[in-house]
């Protein structure tokens, strides 16, 4: 099961919150507030990216941040308030790769429970192979589905989403969004 450090305070008043099932029906305990009633819920952060793609090579970052520094990994990363999963994508891919794209079809979604995580992975066409990483990126570099350090890869999800997108290039369509819990 996944622990997150609990909350302490209310976000409205400050005051010191009590664990409790509030009392407006609902089933799960939360966090509430005995001065000013706010119900505290906590949900599941998102985490969104792409798979860039150009001609039969897809890009990948090595990761110049923890956890998994030096490992390999799809550029991604947590969604914004006041973006859109795709527009989190996209500035994800900016950041991390710094590539010239255009975005296609969502492609995956994946259940990260034991961390209280959504993975969304958007399929991106690579305009050209120049790259311009941000400081979250060591390199930036393509890959065909032979080259890449599969032993390397940082997250399990981006390992799962790779296998997925070249079973679908095999199969020569890429007509369904994927679903996964990733365990």
């Amino acid at each position: 099961m996944f622990l997150r450090v609990p909350i302490k305070h209310c976000k409205n008043c400050g005051t010191a919150v009590v664990y409790r099932v509030p009392d407006d029906g609902d089933t799960k305990e939360r966090a509430v507030c005995p001065a000013c009633n706010t119900i505290h819920y906590e949900n599941p952060l998102n985490v969104v990216g792409t798979i860039p793609v150009l001609g039969d090579r897809v890009l990948l970052c090595k990761r110049n941040i923890e956890p998994r520094w030096g490992k390999w990994t799809l550029p991604a990363g947590f969604m914004e308030l006041n973006e859109t999963t795709e527009q989190g994508a996209a500035r994800e891919t900016d950041e991390e790769a710094g590539a010239e794209y255009e975005m296609e079809g969502l492609f995956a979604v994946m259940s990260v429970v034991r961390v209280g995580q959504v993975h969304l992975f958007y399929r991106a066409r690579l305009l050209s192979d120049r790259f311009d990483p941000g400081h979250e990126t060591l390199e930036a570099r393509l890959f065909t589905e032979e080259e890449i350090p599969w032993e390397e890869i940082a997250f399990r999800t981006v390992k799962a989403a790779l296998e997925r997108y070249f079973e679908d290039r095999r199969r020569g369509s890429f007509d369904r969004v994927h679903t996964l819990d990733i365990v």
